[in-house]
């Protein structure tokens, strides 16, 4: 199966659903279509004429990433519950790793580790009640040697149903860290109208702002109009300043004067970025939105950029029979149908390794229940170029994170336990 550029469907499409990027289950890998159809019975979106223009910049020449293989990163470790989160601790030689229950472990970054140590038990804390809810996302301080400041995304347990990012102190170093429980200190609580959608990733960019995604805060085909609303923090990416708690709004976000707008959105118009990342190169975001019924999306992310849901699920209208208008819009680069066993898009990171030169620059993507993994050309895709992901191979897992290492080597974590790394084939 190959994916098409979402810039270059031309033809009317059907309107897309899943319900969110982790469904119960560890579903085997089903058969592989050996092209893709796009339906007809829906409108074609309106778009403004620079867009039909047929003056678009074409491909010199698309590259074709190398074959790969996932190997297991740390085979010697247990299993554990759901893992969503990996990040190296610089200059430690030690890994943290989440787990959706609510534990965070620390093992040494080597092939032959064999022991994990339970950094933080965070389960009493962290809601569970829906499947796409607790601890959703992990990061570092980019100042972590000087201030061992950690922070995380999770489901609070008690009380209304809402997201907290939370920032800890570690304590320790090496497989002796660990997170202070005393030290938590909120910098953000969300209110969640439903358990799933809730989006979860963190980042710190290359601009020291910490990057948040929240899902449209649930229900089919976003029932409250959370996406197309720049006044609630729902169905968008944040981007805050947590040098100062809880925290400051940096005053060149794009909606940081606008009375009418949360001033914290760096973009919005989402359903369910679950994951993103940034480039470590160009500093590119680039974002996976878990899709509704029909397709599942890849987003460059720029500032202020709209990113079409519930007007658009994909690059299709949403909205039949009367179609839409997508002026104004930003499409997303890529997108693919659901079908074939695939449920929700994954997304990963650009490949700036040095183990396998043929890959680097190709942004890597997979998905939750068929465990398809992707490539896309992302050096193409961010100069304007028309470019296909293509498919790099048939996992067969389940599929629910990517993560990187210091060295820009890529690793996938899926719920049968295990973080795997991409390597040559």
């Amino acid at each position: 199966m190959r994916l098409v550029p979402a810039a270059i469907l031309t033809a009317a499409m059907l309107a897309a659903c899943s319900n969110g990027p982790t469904p119960e289950g560890e579903p085997s890998a089903p058969a592989v279509s050996d092209h893709t159809e796009f339906p007809t019975e829906r409108p074609t979106p309106t778009r403004p004429a620079s867009e039909t223009s047929t003056s678009e910049p074409q491909p010199s020449a698309p590259r074709t990433p190398p074959a790969v293989k996932l190997f297991p990163a740390f085979p010697g470790l247990p299993r554990f519950e759901r893992p969503i989160a990996m990040v190296e601790v610089p200059g430690e030689g030690v890994m943290l790793l989440a787990t959706q229950p609510g534990q965070v472990f620390v093992f040494e970054e080597r092939a032959d580790t064999s022991m994990a140590e339970l950094a933080l038990d965070w389960r009493a804390r962290t809601r569970r009640e829906g499947n796409e809810e607790g601890l959703l996302g992990l990061a570092l301080d980019p100042r972590f040697a000087e201030n061992r400041f950690v922070y995380l995304y999770y489901t609070a347990a008690g009380g209304a149903r809402r997201s907290v990012i939370a920032r800890f102190t570690a304590m320790g170093s090496g497989t002796e860290l660990r997170l202070d429980p005393a030290s938590e200190q909120v910098i953000l609580e969300v209110p969640q109208p439903y358990s799933n959608h809730n989006g979860g990733a963190l980042a710190f960019g290359p601009d020291g702002m910490l990057y948040i995604a929240l899902g449209d805060g649930g229900g089919q085909g976003d029932p409250q109009g959370n996406g197309q609303n720049p006044g609630t923090l729902l169905g968008s990416i944040l981007r805050l300043d947590v040098r100062e708690l809880p925290y400051r709004i940096p005053s060149n976000n794009p909606f940081a004067q606008r009375p009418d707008a949360r001033g914290e959105i760096w973009a919005y118009g989402f359903r369910n970025p679950w994951r993103f990342s940034f480039d470590r190169e160009t500093g590119a975001l680039w974002a996976g939105d878990v899709g509704q019924n029909s397709w599942e999306e890849v987003d460059l992310v720029r500032p202020g950029g709209n990113y079409g849901w519930n007007i658009m699920e994909g690059a299709a209208c949403y909205r039949p029979p009367q179609g839409c208008n997508a002026e104004g819009l930003e499409p997303p680069v890529a997108v693919y149908p659901l079908r074939d066993g695939n449920c929700a898009v994954v997304g990963g990171y650009v490949y700036r390794g040095r183990a396998i030169p043929e890959l680097r620059g190709f942004y890597l993507f997979a998905d939750y229940c068929s465990g398809r993994v992707w490539a896309l050309d992302a050096d193409a895709t961010a100069a304007g170029e028309r470019a296909e992901a293509v498919l790099l191979l048939e996992s067969g897992l389940p599929i629910a994170s990517f993560a990187e290492d210091a060295e820009g080597e890529l690793y996938v974590l899926a719920f049968d336990g295990r973080a795997y790394r991409v390597g040559a084939e």
